[in-house]
């Protein structure tokens, strides 16, 4: 038991330390037109590297043809266009799709 918890508590301080690194060491360059470029245009970037993982392996000639992560797709996206907030779109589409997966909504 006390491993665990050896292990765990490692975990949060690699964790804690690389997440507050940055801040420490780039306190006094915020101004920097590198970090400015990457603040502004790495959310949207990963976020379609994640759609486009997320719908590569779709395969659309066996049923049901990708109509859960279509549907989940512009479920999120409608949501998002909606209400403007990332979490409640995400879990909207999340949820869609694990409920039309797991009830066979589509089958």
């Amino acid at each position: 038991m006390s491993y665990l918890i050896g292990v765990i508590l490692v975990m949060a301080a690699a964790t804690f330390l690389t997440r507050v690194t940055p801040f420490m060491l780039l306190e006094k360059r915020a101004d920097h037109p590198l970090l400015i470029f990457l603040g502004r245009y790495t959310p949207a970037a990963i976020m379609a590297i994640l759609v486009i993982y997320s719908l590569g392996s779709v395969n659309l000639a066996v049923p049901p043809h990708g109509g859960p992560e279509l549907i989940a797709a512009l479920l999120t996206l409608s949501a998002h266009l909606l209400w403007r907030h990332a979490l409640l779109s995400i879990f909207a589409g999340t949820a869609f799709y694990m409920y039309a997966v797991q009830s066979g909504l589509f089958l």
